[in-house]
């Protein structure tokens, strides 16, 4: 009987400081308001900020506007005392002098583009390695057994091994995660067989690859996408490749890239093979910093014994600039939703609980507010933060990602619960705690429709790969991704503030903010107990 009453009496404390807990989040959410939010976003959001593009003075104002903020606020400066984490992103200018099959000849931005890689090298070989889709999964592995070192290596870029619309990757109508966008997963298992060239072929009915262009410091040069800087040896270059240009590669086979495609689809197994061919290319590149800062405000915990955990709140900062057509009337990309919305949060939801702190009703644990740079240019500032840290991953409990929360999103324009509704992503991937911490605060609080038909690796989206959540996730840290889906505006100028729906915008950062508060105070971090899916 004793035993029982003191278990009673043990629920009925612990049921006590849990509505307590609800009652003081409950105090501070509040500052996370619409008229607070319209104020971060009317500034980001501008024209003054020139669309954010990285690298660029926008993106430049953004990080400033935001470091202020967290000064102001009262975080603290963890990089080196300072709010800025620098970035090591390099854009590349890019030469081929020259680059020729069987002794012909070929045009930059008719017959190739040049894509990415460093150095400086000229190649002399008499045959390539044709390497189908350069997939590696379980079920299907067109590298293996192949030795690749030094080799010049040629694959399908676009696209999987597909059979009556099934893809005998996923063995489904879905495309695996080896395919789609911001998909690298091919490109990093071919390089990871040291090859010295890459050649990738676009199939797009022979024509030359999707913004081939060339022209600046002489002959077949291109301005390369940004990337981060990698120490190391220079790795091996890659050159996309048309149809057309394919074939005369495969010419001495008596077949084309359409003839190998086909077989590898209908058979369902790889048809890897050496074919001799002469090929010459001689090129140089050459690397320019780009400025860029991932923002760092940290809030420490009041526990002492949780305090070296943390949560890390976050949203990218950057968007894509200014419009590149001379005729356009609207020449900015404002980003208001994209992702002006989800650093606007951040801001709100670090004011909730900086003035929690003030009060003496800080979080137990430390918290983290991450505005990140280059999400557009590839997840580029949370991959360099994840891959340097500022506070160790291992003390890093879960990241709660916000990346567009202010616009209601194709799928609900119309509906009943178009105004109350947020797409969850990625809650029980690592974590069921997680998703379970998720849920129950919105249950208790916002009471939102928590949508999860995008929470799937599988879906033909990917949005679980396309922010910045997902290089935290792939270190096997926890995640929660926020989103409204796509518009309309998505990544054109009409992407205003004055589209934004600031009270929607404001709620659903509130339910990020109770999410964060019980995940800040709870007794014990979230087990990892899912499947990295990377």
């Amino acid at each position: 009987m004793k035993k029982t009453i003191l278990t009673l009496s043990l629920a009925g404390l612990a049921a006590g400081v849990f509505a307590q807990q609800n009652k003081t989040a409950m105090k501070y959410a509040p500052i996370i308001s619409a008229e607070l939010a319209n104020k971060h976003l009317s500034i980001l959001a501008s024209d003054e900020f020139e669309g954010r593009e990285t690298g660029k003075p926008g993106a430049d104002k953004a990080a400033h506007y935001i470091a202020d903020e967290f000064k102001a606020l009262g975080l603290q400066p963890i990089v080196n005392g300072s709010y800025f984490f620098d970035v090591a992103v390099v854009q590349n200018l890019f030469k081929i002098n020259s680059f020729a099959v069987n002794g012909t000849a070929l045009t930059s931005g008719k017959d190739f583009n040049a894509f990415a890689g460093t150095g400086t090298k000229v190649i002399n070989a008499k045959d390539i390695v044709f390497v189908g889709y350069g997939i590696g999964a379980d079920n299907y592995d067109d590298l293996k057994g192949i030795d690749l070192t030094g080799k010049v290596v040629m694959y399908i870029s676009t696209g999987e091994p597909t059979r009556d619309g099934i893809s005998k990757i996923s063995g489904t109508a879905n495309p695996s995660d080896w395919t789609g966008l911001r998909s690298r997963k091919r490109q990093a298992y071919i390089l990871s067989k040291n090859p010295g060239l890459i050649l990738a072929v676009t199939i797009a009915n022979g024509a030359a690859p999707t913004g081939a262009r060339s022209g600046g410091f002489g002959g077949a040069q291109r301005e390369l996408p940004m990337t981060l800087k990698k120490d190391g040896p220079a790795a091996p270059i890659t050159i996309t490749l048309p149809q057309a240009t394919a074939d005369m590669l495969l010419k001495g086979t008596g077949k084309t890239i359409a003839d190998l495609k086909a077989a590898i689809d209908a058979s369902g197994t790889p048809a890897s093979q050496t074919v001799a061919t002469d090929i010459a290319v001689d090129y140089a590149t050459q690397e320019i910093p780009v400025k860029a800062v991932d923002v760092l405000g940290f809030l420490p915990g009041s526990d002492p014994k949780l305090k070296d955990e943390v949560l890390v709140i976050s949203g990218h900062y950057d968007h894509i600039g200014l419009v590149r057509d001379p005729n356009a009337k609207d020449k900015v990309n404002n980003g208001a939703d994209d992702d002006g919305s989800g650093t606007t949060g951040v801001l709100t939801i670090a004011k909730a609980f900086a003035q929690a702190k003030k009060d003496g009703k800080g979080p137990r644990r430390s918290i983290l507010f991450l505005g990140n740079v280059g999400e557009e240019k590839g997840l580029l500032g949370s991959e360099y933060y994840t891959d340097h840290p500022v506070i160790p991953l291992e003390r890093t409990i879960a990241d709660l990602n916000i990346d567009m929360i202010g616009r209601v999103g194709e799928e609900y324009i119309g509906k009943l619960d178009s105004a109350n509704y947020v797409y969850v992503i990625g809650s029980s991937m690592l974590s069921t705690d997680l998703h379970k911490a998720g849920d129950n605060a919105n249950n208790t609080y916002t009471k939102l429709k928590l949508d999860y038909k995008y929470d799937d690796p599988a879906d033909p989206n990917r949005f679980y790969y396309r922010s910045d959540h997902y290089n935290f996730a792939k270190h096997n840290v926890p995640i929660i991704f926020y989103f409204n889906g796509v518009h309309a505006d998505y990544h054109r100028p009409g992407d205003e503030v004055s589209k934004i729906n600031f009270p929607l915008l404001a709620k659903r950062a509130q339910l990020v903010f109770y999410t964060a508060w019980d995940l800040a105070n709870a007794d014990k971090r979230p087990v990892v107990d899912g499947k990295n899916t990377r």
